[in-house]
């Protein structure tokens, strides 16, 4: 097939089960309603490229207003690996994204790639997985942050979509529940909002994703029998003639969205 045919092009609710393939071949822990939620998130930015009448490559990018973009679901089936995809979406998705800073949460296989496209490291971002959620005693606590206050953007649309959802505190996953996202000032209420979150998931594997250098995070992760179990690099690519990303506060970070949305 000639590569006009293995341009980029919008992915629409038809495409989630091949999504979903390529998910499941990278041992990611998508589900079906996460692939809808970020198309419903974002419609204009989910983008896919087919080779051989199959879906072989995907990104999607959600833009929080006009400071920042976030770049997720990078993925190409392994019988299309260096072909290109990867790059051509890359470079389709940040010259859509009309913001002037972009992030993502890279693998190792990706940050070769990301580098030369311009992202820089911003931080390391590690998942920590719970073999099975005990049940836990809930005290209520004051003290949690805003996500605008931790990530130094506007992200009510994801939240409005997870409330909706019932899925504040975290989500089902193919291989996990997924705890977070958890903006926090004290460390007793982010306790508390994990042990919220596990109570609802007693003996289900949990997989929480946070960031070191908040030693709060990893300190309960410890106390609660979370082990880590992989290491990934949040980069940013730096706007042009801005000199700093939108400001937030990632000592407030318990735990992320999730890679797809920061």
């Amino acid at each position: 097939m000639s590569l006009n045919h293995e341009m980029p092009r919008l992915l629409t609710p038809r495409d989630v089960e091949a999504a979903m393939n390529l998910s499941l071949s990278a041992g990611w822990n998508q589900t079906p309603g996460d692939w809808l939620r970020i198309m419903r998130l974002a419609p204009g930015g989910c983008f896919g490229i087919d080779a051989g009448g199959r879906l072989a490559a995907t990104a999607t990018v959600v833009c929080y207003g006009r400071d920042l973009a976030w770049i997720g679901m990078v993925l190409t089936a392994p019988v299309a690996r260096g072909r290109g995809f990867a790059t051509r979406l890359m470079e389709h998705a940040i010259g859509l994204a009309p913001v002037s800073w972009i992030k993502l949460d890279a693998t190792d296989m990706g940050r070769t790639l990301y580098l030369k496209l311009g992202f820089v490291d911003e931080c390391p971002i590690e998942r920590w997985e719970l073999k099975a959620a005990p049940a836990c005693r809930e005290e209520q606590q004051d003290g949690l942050a805003s996500d605008h206050a931790a990530m130094g953007a506007d992200r009510s649309a994801l939240f409005a979509i997870l409330a909706e959802e019932g899925h504040l505190q975290g989500r089902p996953g193919t291989r996990a529940v997924y705890f977070g996202p958890c903006a926090s000032v004290t460390v007793g209420a982010a306790r508390n909002e994990l042990c919220r979150f596990l109570n609802r998931n007693t003996d289900k594997p949990v997989y929480w994703d946070l960031l070191p250098d908040n030693g709060s995070a990893v300190d309960l992760a410890v106390e609660f029998g979370f082990r880590p179990v992989r290491c990934l690099t949040r980069m940013v690519r730096p706007g042009d003639g801005i000199p700093k990303p939108p400001a937030g506060d990632s000592s407030l970070i318990y735990a992320i969205a999730g890679f797809e949305y920061g």
